[in-house]
Parts: C-alpha cells; structure tokens; sequence
C-alpha cells in the first residue's frame, strides 16, 4: 500500500496513494459513518484548480484526490520521487470500492447523469457484484438547483442508508457539489466523472494501451469532440508548461492561494 500524503500540482494538493490505500481510507469512512469528500483527478481537473482560485480551494479542501490521469501520476513521480506504479483512475476506483462494499453489506447511492444512464449502471453493478445493495439513485436535473430542491436530494441520500454516495456530475461540477455537501452527508462522497457512462455502457473506454500511455484523452476527443476539444487541446499543453514552470521553480502555484467561494452552487 502506498501513501505518500499530499503533494501541490499546480496549487492542487494531489494524493500520491494507489488503490488500496485510497480504497481503505474510504472504506474505513463508510465503516465509521464519517464525512469523507473524494475526487479522482485527471489533466482537466488539476488545471481547472490552478486557473480558477475558488475551485482551488475547494479541491484542496477535500479529504482525498487521487491521481486519476498518468500525467498527474507522472506529475507526482517526477516532482516528488513519490514512485506510483500505476494511476487511481476513477471509474476502475468505482469498481473497487463497489466489490469492497458488497463484501461488508455498505451500500451505495448513485448520484448524477441521465436517467437511464443511472438506471443502466445500476443493473450493471447488481450483475456484476450480486451482493452490492444500490440503496437509492437520483439522475442529475443539469442546472442550478434551489435550496428546497437540494435538500430533497440530501433527505433522500439520508433516509436511503447509503453508506457510500458515488457522484458522477461532471468536472467540475461533481467536485463542487462533493464540496459543497461534505459537512452535511455523513459518509463517504466520491466524485467519479465518466464511470456512470463507461459502466452503463454508454461510452467506450480507452484501449488499456492507450491508457497506460496516458492517451486516454486522444481517444475520448475522438469519440466526442465537439464537446471536447477545449478541454483536451487548449487545457493539456497548459498543464505541461505550468508543470514546468513549477519544475524550475519560475512559477509556483500555491495551495494557499485559493478563495473560499462566497455562496453555495448547489449544482446537480
């Protein structure tokens, strides 16, 4: 088990963990019915954090982040010796937290996407972990909720007994709103992004080769690149030259640095 605690990508605090620690701590979360935020970060959401101070702060205020994107694991292994052998990539960190949680009867919420995204995913979660018990699901409404209708979701979460909420609203949305409700839910709320669609099987995943080459991107702009292309051709060579601005030391971006946002977004 690796943890090699925190560590500033680009004024992001990045956990250099792999699997089964990150897998253990949330465990351990959902066991103790203690509040517990996580986000699984690639490229787009470590540049997200280091252009926008007030998604800064708000990353840097949650429990765990993992190293969802090889760039991000190089990141780690390069700046900080913290020698990762592979990423914790969110959708596969998902699987492993639903096969742990089926083992000790904790069961999970669903929370995000469309609504027959949620409802192909959770038949695919019951198939392949027969003793996973999906207490409840909620599709997301795509726009800005009111505050009665944000607390319908919480009530519902509560009143469910889910012991682990899986969130998957999109970057960066998801990372606010994990924010924005971890002192309220008490347990563990992971942020997963794509892994509703890849496990509903509404979208292909990467070849493992082009994974491991940390080209999973090239392929999801294939895939959909009207809806990407910002993402992945402006925001990727951003990353590497503030990368190596913070490798020579010519600009550092701090954790410190980030703003408390003023009101909540209560986005979902």
């Amino acid at each position: 088990m690796i943890d090699r605690g925190k560590k500033n990508i680009l004024g992001v605090c990045v956990d250099a963990v792999d699997y089964e620690a990150a897998v253990n701590k949330i465990i351990e979360a959902a066991r103790r019915q203690a509040p517990f935020a996580v986000c699984a970060l690639a490229v787009h959401g470590v540049t997200t954090g280091a252009l926008d101070r007030r998604q800064r702060f708000r990353l840097n205020a949650l429990d765990l982040v993992t190293p969802d994107g090889q760039p991000v694991r190089w990141a780690l292994n390069w700046l900080y010796d913290a020698r990762l052998p592979d990423r914790v990539y969110g959708p596969a960190l998902m699987l492993k937290v639903c096969e742990k949680a089926a083992a000790l009867d904790l069961p999970i919420y669903l929370y995000g996407s469309k609504p027959h995204i949620v409802s192909s995913l959770e038949a695919a979660l019951r198939q392949r972990y027969p003793n996973l018990r999906v207490a409840g699901s909620c599709p997301s409404r795509f726009r800005q909720l009111t505050q009665e209708e944000d607390w319908q979701v919480v009530r519902h979460i509560l009143q469910s007994g889910a012991r682990i909420v899986f969130v998957g609203l999109g970057c960066p949305r998801q990372e606010a709103w994990v924010y924005e409700h971890r002192d309220v839910l008490p347990t563990p709320l992971v942020a997963v992004g794509a892994a509703f669609d890849f496990h509903a099987g509404a979208l292909p995943q990467a070849p493992a080769l082009m994974q491991r080459a940390g080209l999973e991107w090239l392929f999801r702009f294939l895939c959909e690149p009207r809806r990407l292309w910002k993402r992945y051709l402006l925001l990727n060579p951003l990353y590497v030259a503030l990368l190596l601005l913070q490798w020579t030391g010519l600009g550092v971006l701090r954790p410190s640095a980030g703003i408390r946002p003023e009101a909540t977004r209560r986005e979902g």
